[in-house]
């Protein structure tokens, strides 16, 4: 089952169609595919770029899934 979480963008490559995001110190990296980003046209992320999505055990390790942009307090 699939738990809801926050973390933050470490690298992603446009050219390959993935990346890896982080929680903060000390935890593994959690791979994300762009089929997994929600949004219409063309889907990619930024490095340092704020996330929200659903964490998975995948048979390579954790990734993200339904992965959303958060919105930034203005």
């Amino acid at each position: 089952m699939a738990t809801r979480q926050v973390g933050t963008v470490k690298w992603f490559n446009n050219a390959r169609g993935y990346g890896f995001i982080t929680r903060g110190e000390n935890t593994d990296d959690i791979f994300v595919h762009y089929r997994n980003i929600q949004g219409d046209g063309y889907r990619s992320l930024s490095e340092g770029q704020p996330v929200e999505f659903d964490l998975l055990e995948g048979d390579k390790g954790l990734q993200a899934e339904n992965v959303s942009s958060m919105a930034t307090a203005s």
